[in-house]
């Protein structure tokens, strides 16, 4: 019963896919960040190389898997929890982004420690339409809407606290596989929602943005909605997206277009002695 590290994308996905595969949602971060590795190369996140890894139980079955692509914290997907207890053990970590049970089990063996972010999960359920519907309607974003994009993204991850390097990057592969959709009203763009790559049948909403001037209008709650639908008639059987448990107005928006709570997410960083 052992934890494996590699930075070889592949060797990752050839041991650990299917069993990340098999539950989506608990891996919905794993699987689409291995996704971006393959297609991107091993520095798509920063200029070190990534670890991977996976641990095997005493059936020889992968119970357990994490990424790591600094300068983020290492994401741990669903996993054992001889698994969670081990992987202190077998490898440094400066923090863990991983559901509720094991964050507090590995924030345990750190002296010191902080919460930066508490996450929700969310699901799809029965979708339900936004009322009152806002003015407007939505249409796939293209090529040429592409510098409105890149901006809007650059200042969505200010307003998060996420790196804007990537901006024009996420644009534009999200644009090839129509991953972009955006609200108008009055002929003008005023909120925009990503969707993932498909994988494992399953989706995650993310990169839900509204300019300040056009909040307070139902513009996200609509364009969220339309993603998700489209997702859906597409042939996505699940469509995800996580919420900061501290912005409550976002979660009250999803849960009233037919979101419903997963499982929750905290981000630990291991503060030195």
């Amino acid at each position: 019963m052992t934890w494996t590290f590699t930075d070889d994308v592949g060797a990752f996905t050839e041991a650990a896919g299917a069993s990340l595969a098999a539950r989506p949602a608990g891996n919905t971060l794993l699987l689409t960040v291995t996704a971006t590795l393959r297609e991107s190369g091993p520095r798509a996140y920063g200029t070190e190389p990534p670890v991977l890894g996976w641990w095997r139980g005493a059936d020889g079955e992968v119970a357990g898997a994490l990424v790591w692509t600094p300068p983020f914290l290492p994401v741990l997907g669903r996993a054992a929890p001889e698994a969670v207890g081990a992987l202190a053990d077998a490898l440094a970590l400066p923090g863990i982004n991983a559901d509720r049970d094991a964050a507090a089990v590995l924030a345990a063996r750190w002296p010191r420690h902080r919460v930066e972010e508490e996450h929700r999960l969310y699901r799809l359920g029965t979708p339900v339409p936004p009322s009152p519907a806002p003015a407007g309607a939505a249409r796939p974003a293209t090529t040429a809407d592409r510098a409105l994009l890149v901006g809007w993204m650059r200042a969505f991850g200010e307003e998060t606290g996420q790196p804007g390097d990537r901006a024009e990057r996420i644009v534009d592969e999200r644009t090839e596989h129509g991953g972009l959709t955006l609200w108008e009203a009055g002929g003008e763009p005023v909120s925009m929602a990503g969707v993932s790559r498909r994988i494992a049948d399953t989706v995650r909403v993310s990169t839900v943005f509204t300019p300040p001037e056009h909040r307070g209008r139902g513009y996200a709650a609509a364009v969220t909605a339309e993603a998700g639908r489209v997702a859906r008639e597409e042939g996505a059987r699940e469509v995800l997206l996580f919420t900061d448990l501290a912005n409550p107005t976002s979660n009250g928006v999803y849960l009233r277009i037919g979101y419903e709570p997963v499982s929750d997410r905290l981000l630990i960083t291991a503060e030195p002695e």
